[in-house]
């Protein structure tokens, strides 16, 4: 059981990283948003369902009947917050959407009593409470520029994802390594409307590839590996490494400036992950 769970913990911490390249991706790649998410979501599908070819030796259909109702759930529920954290963006403020994604592990902890039973123990919910209130620091001064539509469709967000978190929790021998394929694929249906395929050049078309697959593709590999292996809420919280990660690539990579706050506010978050992690629990902690 000890084994597992530091399993899970790397695997997440993994997946945190992966997915903290978002920033350093979009400030690379010169197209509109909508067609960078279609080739993102494509090209993150294309590697999941490779992988899962490979993992099933080939029995891809037997692999998504699997999953079940709870697998579709998952998938949608995926795509769809993927859809709301963009629209989220652009109508609030970067803070509000950052303070309200570190709620995730609290939500989370709450469907998982609901749903399944977990209770989490005192040691992840305060260290949940300490990586949110290092997001708040990040966030600053600009928390009250937000609106209340574009706070609505973070908090939709948020839900979905806890939801989902679950959904992967709730089936810890069945692989959802299909769902989170599928949610690839549906995120690249969503946004194709809005987006315009044929525009981008053969390097950014390559940038692209990269993006889908390192990024995205990975990150949902890790996630979906990881998650059955702790508890939901440990999930979520680790998820958040996400935030200070973003900010160090970019700053590494384009020099951006970075204010104390953030510096302070990331190292928070970042104890906050370590002290959950290293913390002794008595045997009748639930992973």
């Amino acid at each position: 059981m000890q084994r597992k769970r530091w399993l899970g913990t790397a695997l997440l911490a993994a997946s945190a990283v992966a997915y903290s390249s978002g920033g350093f991706y979009t400030r690379l790649i010169e197209t509109d948003a909508w067609t960078m998410l279609f080739w993102r979501g494509l090209f993150g599908g294309l590697f999941l369902f490779g992988v899962m070819a490979w993992h099933e030796h080939g029995r891809v259909v037997q692999a998504v009947r699997d999953i079940g109702r709870d697998g579709l759930l998952i998938a949608v529920c995926s795509a769809v917050a993927t859809a709301c954290f963009l629209n989220a963006l652009r109508l609030s403020s970067v803070a509000d959407v950052l303070v309200i994604d570190a709620t995730i592990p609290f939500m989370t902890a709450g469907i998982a009593w609901l749903v399944i039973g977990e209770r989490e123990d005192r040691v992840t919910l305060l260290a949940s409470l300490a990586a949110l209130a290092g997001v708040v620091v990040m966030a600053g001064s600009a928390i009250a520029g937000g609106r209340w539509l574009g706070d609505l469709l973070a908090l939709a967000m948020a839900l979905l994802m806890a939801t989902a978190l679950v959904m992967i929790r709730r089936n810890p021998k069945v692989s959802m390594l299909p769902a989170v394929g599928l949610s690839a694929f549906l995120c690249a249906l969503i946004v194709l409307p809005w987006a315009r395929p044929l525009s981008v050049s053969g390097s950014d078309l390559l940038q692209l590839a990269l993006f889908g697959t390192t990024q995205f593709g990975i990150g949902l590999l890790l996630l979906s590996f990881g998650t059955p292996l702790v508890s939901a809420t440990r999930g979520a919280l680790i998820g958040t490494l996400q935030t200070p990660l973003g900010v160090l690539w970019v700053w590494l990579a384009f020099s951006e400036a970075t204010a104390v706050a953030t510096l302070a506010g990331g190292a928070i978050v970042l104890a906050a992950v370590i002290c959950d992690v290293v913390v002794p629990r008595g045997r009748k902690h639930v992973t």
